[in-house]
């Protein structure tokens, strides 16, 4: 079997009373034609036993050709929609009759036959309309001319087309198990897990087989190719060739082929994108995800969101031809997200607060008496934590808070207020938060929007440090201390001990340095610096700086690492 383009055709129908006959699949011969390129390319030509991609306009129709020589042969065709549905029909007609005589090729000979050929209409085998792998099968087909015309009615698509004559040896396509559904096995919030039947085409004819999962949010799909697709920001997953030419099915660089002609270039109104612009075009949707799981038949989905809907697709991959076929798919929803007990606020009483990594916590305020206002007083201990604050239902306060911060809102009688407070994604949170109607209770000292300690690196010694910190307007008691550490000590266990909740009792005596009381009414001159003496030449201590409020409340300002000199 040969997929002709109409005039390449013409050039093998006879042009003398000694005709040549269409060959039948010559397997050396198909090989060698296969690795050459260009005998495929800007062709409408249909290899026997290979797959090709190509690309319809919309409302243009395409044809194909190849022809069958002998009667009782073998024949499957199979047609893949890839982002739209499709328009097909297949017809068949008889070879044109060998030409009597010497007949010298004269053009008068050439356009009766190619009349012959493209005016009959033919006898239609098969038609189809849809977005479905279709498939036409025979046992026994008659030879003649086949026709293979496609039509997309709804926008510009990408399609595949595969045709053989010897489909039983072939078989390129994995085949489906007896029961080719995806069963969800499991269910959780976030995870979902999959169980489904092996390809006898892997388990029987031991070809290597590889499956494919698809998750997305909006529907299931009936092909790999129609996820491709859908993975591309564009319309269709390859850029659309220029009309009139159709792809090679050999030369598409984004199957992983090097491209050396302008076959799969874009359009004219894609021209004008710039590099960066296609490049940026082709990035895979958020809300579509394919896996690659190899020769396993069982896979746990994880990392989904509560009470989702989620469809679940599953492809076999025959890695040798890298074709492939769809397992029926199934969608589940992942459970809901266990109901938060909520924590009642006492009225001027402070709360620890943990918060899972990514996790979230609920807590209710609801003022036993009349008050003007109400105030809430957040310590983030680790890393920003969001914090949302309603009155009744209406969204207040939406923020992230990092340290220490305080938010003061008008009060209303009977009011109930709902605090939603969300952990960070880099790990697990800790917090402390007070509620209050009375504005003159404040437990957290006030800090300043810089909690770094600097070190002066002129002023640095063998046996002492001088360092600096930002004070506010308000009167706090100032703590500083001090730990030797390994020279090896870095950012990451710097970064273990930044809890800023943990109090100055925590420490060990012997750390202390020393506690002094600053102030300033002029912010800007609200510095203060201190020398820490008596330290080892050539050593590394880590200095901490508490601030103590008047209710006993401390906060840790940022640690800073520091070195002695080793010579003075």
């Amino acid at each position: 079997m040969l997929l002709l383009r109409c005039p390449l055709l013409l050039l093998l129908l006879p042009l003398s009373s000694r005709t040549q006959k269409l060959p039948t699949r010559d397997e050396e011969l198909f090989q060698m034609q296969i690795r050459d390129k260009a005998f495929f390319h800007d062709s409408s030509v249909i290899p026997d036993g290979a797959e090709i991609s190509s690309y319809l306009f919309r409302d243009t129709p395409k044809r194909y050709f190849f022809v069958v020589e002998e009667d009782n042969t073998p024949l499957a065709v199979t047609v893949t929609p890839c982002d739209a549905p499709l328009e097909w029909k297949l017809s068949v007609q008889e070879l044109p009759e060998e030409a009597s005589g010497e007949g010298s090729g004269e053009p008068e000979l050439l356009e009766q036959q190619k009349q012959q050929i493209t005016n009959e209409e033919g006898t239609e085998l098969f038609s189809y309309k849809g977005n479905d792998v279709e498939y036409f099968v025979s046992s026994s087909s008659p030879s003649g001319l086949y026709q293979l015309d496609l039509l997309s009615t709804e926008k510009d698509t990408h399609f595949k087309v595969y045709a053989t004559t010897t489909p039983e040896s072939d078989q390129p396509y994995p085949e489906l198990p007896y029961d080719p559904r995806i069963d969800v096995t499991s269910l959780g919030r976030t995870t979902v897990t999959l169980a489904w039947k092996p390809s006898p085409t892997a388990s029987l004819l031991k070809q290597p087989i590889q499956y494919c999962i698809v998750i997305n949010k909006e529907h299931n799909f009936k092909s790999l190719c129609a996820v491709e697709a859908k993975l591309s920001s564009d319309d269709a997953f390859m850029m659309a060739p220029k009309p009139g030419l159709d792809f090679s099915p050999f030369d598409f660089a984004h199957f992983g082929f090097t491209s050396d002609n302008n076959a799969g270039k874009e359009r004219g109104f894609l021209k004008s994108l710039s590099k960066f612009g296609r490049q940026a075009s082709l990035k895979p949707r958020v809300d579509l995800h394919k896996v690659c799981i190899g020769n396993k038949n069982i896979f746990t989905v994880s990392d989904l969101k509560p009470d989702t809907q989620y469809y679940f697709d599953m492809f076999a991959v025959n890695t040798n031809t890298n074709m492939s076929t769809a397992y029926v798919g199934t969608f589940a929803r992942t459970k809901e997200e266990a109901k938060q007990k909520t924590v009642e606020l006492k009225d001027g009483k402070v709360t620890d607060v943990f918060i899972k990594r990514k996790g979230a916590k609920f807590l209710r305020f609801a003022p036993v008496s009349s008050h003007q206002k109400v105030t809430f007083s957040v310590h983030s201990c680790l890393d920003a934590v969001q914090i949302q604050v309603r009155r009744d239902g209406k969204l207040l306060v939406s923020q992230n808070v990092e340290g220490v911060r305080q938010f003061q809102l008008r009060g209303k009688a009977k009011a109930k207020y709902l605090i939603r407070l969300k952990g960070s994604k880099k790990g697990a949170s800790m917090l402390k938060i007070l509620a209050t109607t009375r504005p003159n209770k404040q437990l957290f000292p006030s800090l300043p929007d810089d909690t770094r300690i600097k070190a002066f690196d002129k002023l640095r010694t063998c046996s002492s440090v001088t360092v600096a910190w930002l004070g506010t307007q308000e009167r706090n008691k100032f703590c500083i201390y001090k730990k030797e550490v390994d020279d090896n000590y870095n950012e990451e266990q710097k970064k273990r001990e930044q809890n800023q909740c943990l109090s100055p009792d925590t420490r060990k005596k012997s750390e202390k340095v020393l506690c002094k009381y600053f102030h300033s009414q002029n912010i800007q001159k609200a510095v203060t610096t201190e020398t820490i003496r008596g330290l080892q030449s050539g050593k590394s201590y880590l200095l901490d700086v508490y601030v103590i409020g008047h209710g006993g409340h401390s906060v840790k300002y940022q640690s800073k690492l520091v070195k002695t000199r080793k010579f003075c």
